[in-house]
């Protein structure tokens, strides 16, 4: 297991801080990262994720994702759990546990609506998740965000709160930032590593190309997530410190979705029996969201300086350190939940990124 695995934690917490302080303390940083933008994603960002996922999407075996687009139970309990228990748990405990700050709480049920198709590929892969199906299952989640991300948006922001007598907030999402967002942080990195195997396997074989080429390029999935949450944090570093208790505020409800999601859908992928693999992709798939989305859908609606957009933040803030968390108690649990399962890592050190 490499120095950069063994510590990954430390790393990523050292990159958050590392992060905040640049924000913090270095005048016009934001100004300089948000200069050039996809949407309204910073570009130096968008090269991070990009960076990030590729090494991931050139090691899935795509000539095996047929396989699992025929898991019938593995299809409707991802889509039933991404569609329906997600947003509906961030709507509930955004009005829990904000019910006097409408705009965090707008922000947060933003945040739920947006489903992961990013960082997801890395929780996974460390995880020993099932890598054929991430690409599956984020393939259709994309495609049900540009579908039904306004239709949830206006479901759960006007519909749902009229009928319980609660107030209603008007959103007019932007049908063009969540296409780009599909687009260039899962279809450009996703193309890349399908003309990579396709070309590589065609020129010297799946030996070469598994045992060669992949440990080479597996590193720079880690360099690319350390790189791209400095920026990140720095980027709104200011706006975190600046709000400590407004942070911590939005901080709880977002604690609380991670945990409970992840817990309610690796449970439920074992219940409908699905294998330690393919629940742990379930869960991390359904627990995690497309921040970059997310941000960008609050700031285009409600303004770079708005509550919503500050919630949209402090999702990544929290959803780092939690998943990355979770991965270690999946790998730990894993032989405990699943035993006999051959796909069950045997030890939480199992290494799969840069092996």
């Amino acid at each position: 297991m490499s120095f950069l695995d063994r510590w990954l934690p430390a790393w990523i917490l050292v990159a958050m801080a590392v992060g905040l302080l640049m924000g913090r303390f270095i005048p016009g940083l934001n100004t300089t990262l948000e200069a050039v933008t996809i949407g309204e994603v910073s570009l130096p960002i968008a090269i991070g994720l990009l960076v990030m996922m590729y090494p991931v999407l050139a090691k899935v075996r795509y000539d095996e994702t047929h396989r699992v687009a025929g898991d019938r139970r593995l299809m409707a309990t991802s889509l039933v759990l991404n569609w329906l228990v997600g947003p509906a748990l961030m709507f509930t405990l955004a009005w829990l546990l904000l019910p006097d700050l409408p705009e965090y709480r707008t922000g947060l049920i933003i945040v739920g609506l947006a489903r992961c198709i990013a960082m997801v590929f890395i929780w996974n892969d460390l995880a020993c998740g099932d890598r054929e199906a991430a690409a599956v299952l984020v393939a259709i989640n994309s495609v049900f965000q540009v579908i039904a991300f306004g239709a949830l948006g206006w479901f759960y922001l006007q519909v749902l709160p009229s009928w319980l007598g609660l107030p209603t907030t008007s959103a007019d999402f932007s049908v063009w930032a969540i296409v780009l967002s599909v687009l260039v942080f899962l279809g450009v990195p996703l193309l890349a590593g399908f003309l990579t195997r396709h070309v590589g396997e065609k020129a010297k074989g799946r030996t070469w190309y598994e045992e060669t080429f992949l440990p080479r390029i597996g590193p720079w999935a880690l360099y690319g997530l350390l790189f791209t949450i400095v920026l990140l944090f720095a980027l709104q570093g200011e706006a975190i410190t600046s709000n400590p208790w407004d942070v911590a505020r939005i901080a709880l409800p977002l604690l609380a979705y991670f945990v409970l999601m992840f817990g309610i859908s690796l449970l439920a992928s074992k219940a409908v029996g699905l294998s330690y693999a393919k629940s742990t992709t379930v869960a991390f798939t359904a627990a995690g969201n497309n921040f970059e989305l997310a941000i960008a859908v609050a700031i285009g609606t409600f303004g770079v300086t708005s509550g919503q957009a500050l919630a949209g933040v402090v999702g990544p803030l929290i959803e780092v350190p939690v998943l990355v968390g979770l991965i270690y108690v999946c790998l730990w649990a894993g032989r405990r939940l699943f035993p006999g399962d051959p796909t069950a890592p045997a030890s939480p050190s199992r290494d799969r990124l840069s092996a």
